[in-house]
């Protein structure tokens, strides 16, 4: 009952509201607006329209509710939270699920922290091209650090992968690594350590999560160095393939297995040391997150820890749900300069509160590298539709769990082995967020490259992507020099890069009026040129070279990008999307990168 009774002026109006002192409410107790709730160190008022609730926790929590239920009464049952033991796990505590939440992404945060500290490549230590996740018992993404997207809505399907093969039979002290490209890797740059969790030590029993991580190695071998060629029509021509190896058994590091694998085949790693030193790092990383999920379990019970682990993916999953109830249905064509398309229907079940994504009529697998595997398309999806939801949530399985795909077999988007697919992670994925933002009308395209430049001898190896201008939407302009999407990578800073290698950076600028035009403006992209101080082979794999990338909504293309070699007895070079060059000391490297499409009239 309520202590006592005062008045309330809200609403325009004054109310007779109960005053309820704090310490007088238990869990599963219900209070509806108008009403007073005094506490110790200050009152909280709750409003007509909103209820008060006591969690299991005793944690208060406001929620809004229909004006015309809002009659002043106090109800232990009212509540599905209501009178349920300390205990109960089969409904989430509100504050307890944003807890979670944070832990979890702190988890993964710390792994990053260890691979950045650990590392010894360029790419993995200052370009930060790099990303950190924690995994269920079933291997479902559960929370990410926020690092490179195509990474992490992948990296599920290679922690699957490795649970199938070997039908979840793994011991302590064991650690793996996978770069198949058909079995939930990217492409064999991408280089992923994958860690059981055991919470006991040498009990034999099943892992109880799995922690991994992901790193983008700057040479795996392939016909050019930096792993990334232009014209590469299989996989073997792109580099060495790591099939869920054992990396670490009983807890040693099995570094002549592989660099025995790493130097194998035609076209083996040219610096298996730098491999090995990263993998190293990795290893470390996913120690560091197995160590904080033991001391998580230790701390909050087993069984606390899986069921928030469900509860966060189920509240990521409503979240998705919400943000479809307010899409429409589109539909989408979006040509590539190479010729091909994707297309793509979306199609919004208002009862089921799903959406069905169909890329029937895609173009089919290319002779080229611009295939995309499953897991990409995948990563694509859950990308976009979590940039749709307003809620701090964690990227996790449970975001998928509304969005249904249909893939054929044999196209651009799911192809078959052995498929060339280097140029499908990073260009493909670009141009399928793309598309999938303009069939929903969200916003318009970004430069959708990631303007991917490698250059490298059997001494120096080097890759980087470049930024560009991002999309305008309808209440915002696009912006400049920024990675856009599916990438979150760092460029390198100048003086590391100029230390490292034997390149200047000549010129780093923003490209003027290259965003496109609108009532909200697309960002511009960038003008960046390199001057080569020995022999290097250089490779460029880039999109939007001849097709600009569209504006919305009535808003004008942004330009398209440009890629120039300048060499040292004055002549100029105009290359296309995607070139190999052999460079001489002198040589300049000049890279122009697309601006954002507008969207409205002006």
């Amino acid at each position: 009952q309520p202590a006592a009774m005062a008045d309330l002026y809200t609403k325009d109006r004054w109310h007779a509201a109960p005053v309820y002192p704090r310490p007088h409410l238990c869990p599963g107790d219900t209070i509806s607006g108008p009403a007073l709730i005094v506490e110790t160190t200050g009152t909280n008022v709750v409003e007509p329209g909103w209820c008060a609730s006591i969690t299991q926790h005793n944690h208060l929590i406001l929620e809004k509710r229909s004006l015309a239920a809002a009659t002043p009464f106090i109800s232990p049952s009212a509540s599905p939270r209501s009178r349920r033991g300390l205990q109960d796990l089969s409904y989430p505590d509100p504050v307890f699920l944003e807890i979670f939440n944070h832990l979890f992404r702190a988890i993964a945060e710390e792994m990053g922290i260890t691979l950045r500290n650990t590392s010894v490549s360029v790419n993995i230590k200052e370009r930060l091209d790099f990303s950190c996740a924690i995994f269920d018992q079933q291997g479902q993404l559960v929370a990410n650090a926020p690092h490179i997207p195509v990474h992490l809505g992948s990296m599920s399907e290679s922690v699957c992968s490795l649970i199938a093969k070997t039908q979840g039979a793994f011991s302590p002290g064991e650690v793996y690594v996978a770069n198949n490209p058909f079995d939930g890797g990217t492409h064999l740059p991408d280089i992923t350590v994958i860690t059981p969790v055991f919470v006991e030590a040498n009990t034999g029993a099943d892992p109880l999560f799995y922690v991994a991580s992901r790193g983008h190695h700057a040479d795996i071998g392939g016909i050019t160095p930096g792993s990334m060629p232009p014209h590469s029509r299989t996989i073997a021509e792109e580099g060495i393939l790591l099939d869920n190896l054992p990396l670490v058994r009983q807890g040693e590091f099995l570094e002549q297995d592989l660099r025995s694998h790493l130097g194998q085949g035609p076209y083996p790693a040219r610096n298996i040391d730098q491999n090995i030193a990263d993998l190293r790092a990795q290893v470390a990383a996913n120690a560091r997150g197995v160590q904080e999920l033991v001391a998580l379990v230790q701390r909050y019970g087993l069984q606390t820890v899986q069921a928030y682990m469900q509860h966060v993916q189920d509240n990521a999953e409503e979240s998705v749900r919400r943000a479809i109830d307010r899409l429409q249905d589109g539909q989408f064509v979006y040509p590539m300069d190479e010729g091909c398309e994707i297309r793509l229907q979306i199609t919004i079940d208002r009862q089921q509160r799903t959406a069905h994504i169909d890329f029937t009529g895609t173009s089919p697998q290319q002779a080229n590298n611009l295939n995309a595997p499953r897991a990409i398309c995948k990563a694509v999806v859950l990308y976009v539709f979590r940039t749709l939801v307003e809620d701090d949530i964690p990227l996790n399985a449970g975001c998928l769990k509304p969005l249904h795909l249909t893939l054929p077999e044999g196209c651009l988007l799911n192809p078959i082995y052995p498929a060339a697919v280097v140029a499908g992670n990073v260009e493909t994925s670009q141009a399928l967020a793309n598309a999938l933002y303009g069939a929903l009308g969200v916003m318009a395209a970004a430069q959708g490259t990631m303007n991917n430049f490698t250059f490298g001898n059997q001494t120096h190896q080097y890759y980087e992507t470049i930024c560009g201008g991002s999309g305008a939407g309808p209440d915002f302009a696009g912006t400049d020099a920024v990675q856009t999407h599916m990438t979150n990578s760092h460029l390198t800073d100048p003086e590391v890069l100029e230390w490292r290698f034997p390149v200047i950076l000549e010129e780093f600028a923003i490209r003027p009026h290259s965003g496109g035009p609108g009532r909200f403006c697309g960002g511009n992209g960038v003008l960046r040129r390199l001057r080569f101080r020995e022999a290097m082979t250089a490779a460029i794999l880039s999109g939007h070279r001849r097709i600009p990338p569209f504006g919305l909504a009535g808003g004008s293309p942004g330009w398209v990008g440009e890629n120039r070699l300048k060499r040292i007895d004055g002549t100029t070079e105009y290359l296309g999307s995607r070139a190999e060059v052999d460079l001489q000391p002198g040589d300049v490297f000049e890279i122009q990168t697309p601006g954002g499409g507008g969207y409205g009239s002006e």
